[in-house]
């Protein structure tokens, strides 16, 4: 990857560039959905994970569980979830604001002391265009968008994914970018755009 590239991966809307990953080990938790889709999205996340050289663990020692996972066919299902809102401030809003704009997903990132992750909530509506996804897809997608902080307009012209033969893969070149964003002589958070040399350079070192 160049690091035009890379650095455009974590250059937000408005200009700033921010890179953050995991500070601890990653504890999920899926609400919504059957046992084998459970089984397929925990997969996925732990898949990544591993990808990335990172810790899962059987639970966080703040937080219980800190990756939680919604599916819903309505974003009004989320204000009936027992005190969500505590974990969520101003979630009635949030649904307001998601059901004008028509959205099928949105994620929160929290974050400690140092502003690496510190959990993440990641909501996702099943509409007409989501149910025509296969659920090994939407899972490895997903897994893949919470691994690290991108922009938010990361994967908005071209999908970490594709399609090798029958099969859907992670892009080479992004599985290569995590791997080296969770190298230790990396920092967790980086907001100069020089990181992305850095990035760069470690990526040519795992190739």
């Amino acid at each position: 990857m160049q690091t035009s590239d890379i650095e455009q991966l974590f250059t937000r809307s408005d200009g700033q560039y921010l890179c953050a990953r995991w500070g601890r080990p990653i504890v999920p938790v899926v609400f919504g959905v059957d046992d084998a889709t459970l089984s397929t999205v925990k997969g996925a996340i732990e898949a990544v994970v591993t990808l990335a050289n990172h810790k899962m663990a059987e639970t966080d020692p703040e937080l219980g569980a800190n990756l939680m996972v919604f599916f819903c066919r309505d974003w009004s299902e989320l204000l009936d979830v027992p005190n969500l809102d505590r974990l969520i401030e101003g979630l009635a809003p949030l649904v307001a604001r998601l059901h004008a704009a028509d959205a099928n997903q949105y994620r929160v990132f929290r974050f400690d002391a140092d502003n690496a992750i510190r959990a993440a909530f990641v909501f996702i509506r099943m509409d007409d265009a989501l149910s025509q996804v296969p659920a090994e897809t939407l899972a490895l997608s997903q897994a893949v968008q919470v691994i690290l902080l991108w922009s938010d307009t990361a994967f908005t012209d071209r999908s970490a994914l594709a399609v090798a033969g029958e099969t859907t893969i992670l892009r080479p070149e992004i599985g290569a970018l995590i791997r080296a964003a969770y190298d230790p002589v990396l920092p967790s958070v980086a907001t100069d755009p020089a990181h992305a040399l850095r990035l760069g350079a470690r990526i040519g070192e795992v190739q």
